[in-house]
């Protein structure tokens, strides 16, 4: 291989494709206020995944079941999110991205109103079912909407920032939740999540205009060619593996302060919040920093979840530097970011449905790092156990990583022959 060769195959690792996106940005007259409309409609959903674990007993009480029975309605919204992202994002590629936009969120609503009034446990199962159908497909349109309107220089910043409503509502969202829970009742959450799902549907159509981005004109085979790139699937596993850990701290996070750390019940949820901070700083900080330099960006997160995580056995024996090492944790969350910016990068021609794979990847770490947490615990290695299972997850989604990046340079390789 020629020098020219083995430079160009280098800088596979970190540009992206550029053939298969616009280099001119799309025109938005009031383009802060479009992300903005966006982060209000991810604060939504952040609200509504994360906040139906803190009001659980509330739920159980008020439809009079257990609270392991009222724990399948978070299962099935996460099966509804698995299942809705591929599907929607196949057949709605032709219409365009403003359309799909305000429909998702307008259904997201009245399933929310739904959910509010459900009489009883069956009927309430189905509308969490549905209302998780629009979530991945959401931020992955919405994710190329924001990319869209900006200089390929700066998708990475205005994903980040579509993302950081998801990342408030695990710092906002939750707490208040269980504090409406407690003085008004549950049903009153989902009715706050379908008001702000209805705002959404108002200010997207206020800021995006019906003449911009229309990213229509796709059709179902073509983002089905997503399911022939293995490029795709490689990086589709970095985040299903790698992020498993985090996922696999937070379900086991409030116990292992009550019964390692000695903290309070009441204060445990304030630490929580810390989490989402790291993970709203993290969607600020990173996506700045990694600039076009994804993969690699990509690789430095992981290290850094790595690293974080070992150190969590050890924090968690003192209160203040727990919540120190909390908000480090939380700020590796900055990888969905950049995940969804290296999907839309190898996606060519399919890029609805690979935007919004990568929700369902990271519902599939939600499975695994508390699943395989849960079984360390059960073998007797105690709570932090699940640190250990979390820098297990990171380093194999490193050699995921590795593997993708070969596996790119093999094809360019090959492309030069």
């Amino acid at each position: 291989m020629n020098h020219n060769k083995h430079t160009i195959l280098l800088a596979t690792i970190d540009q992206p494709n550029h053939t298969t996106m616009n280099t001119e940005p799309n025109r938005i007259p009031h383009p802060r206020w479009l992300l903005f409309a966006l982060a209000v409609g991810g604060f939504a959903i952040g609200t509504t995944e994360f906040a139906t674990m803190s009001v659980l007993p509330y739920i159980a009480s008020g439809l009079n079941i257990s609270e392991p029975v009222a724990g399948h309605l978070i299962s099935i919204y996460a099966l509804g999110v698995v299942i809705g992202a591929p599907v929607i994002a196949i057949f709605g590629a032709r219409f365009s991205r403003r359309s799909l936009l305000l429909v998702l969120m307008a259904f997201f609503s009245l399933t929310h109103l739904g959910t509010m009034l459900a009489p009883d446990y069956r009927s309430m199962m189905l509308f969490r079912f549905l209302s998780g159908l629009p979530h991945g497909a959401y931020f992955g349109v919405g994710a190329l909407v924001a990319a869209a309107m900006v200089p390929p220089d700066k998708r990475t910043q205005a994903v980040g920032l579509m993302m950081i409503g998801l990342t408030i509502a695990t710092t906002i969202g939750v707490p208040l939740s269980s504090w409406l829970a407690q003085a008004v009742g549950w049903r009153v959450v989902f009715l706050i999540v379908a008001i702000l799902a209805a705002l959404t549907v108002i200010l997207v159509a206020l800021f995006l205009p019906a003449n911009c981005m229309q990213g229509g004109g796709s059709n179902a085979l073509r983002e089905l060619s997503a399911l022939t790139n293995r490029q795709i699937w490689l990086t589709l596993a970095i985040g299903a593996i790698g992020f498993g850990g985090m996922f696999g701290i937070y379900a086991y996070m409030a116990s292992t302060l009550e019964d390692i750390t000695g903290m309070s019940p009441k204060n445990v949820p304030l630490v929580m919040c810390l989490y989402g901070v790291g993970m709203t700083l993290g969607n600020i900080i990173v996506p700045r920093l990694a600039g076009r330099h994804v993969m690699g960006g990509l690789a430095c997160l992981l290290a850094w979840s790595a690293a974080m995580l070992a150190l969590y056995p050890f924090a968690v024996h003192h209160p203040y530097w727990i919540c120190i090492q909390v908000v480090l944790i939380g700020m590796s969350g900055a990888v969905g970011t950049l995940l969804q910016i290296r999907l839309m990068d190898v996606a060519k021609e399919a890029q609805t449905l690979a935007a919004a794979l990568n929700h369902s990847a990271f519902n599939a770490a939600n499975a695994l790092g508390p699943y395989l947490g849960g079984l360390t615990i059960a073998a007797g290695w105690g709570w932090t156990s699940t640190a250990w299972v979390g820098v297990a997850l990171a380093i194999i989604g490193l050699i995921v990583w590795w593997f993708t990046v070969k596996d790119e340079q093999r094809t360019a390789a090959a492309n030069l022959q």
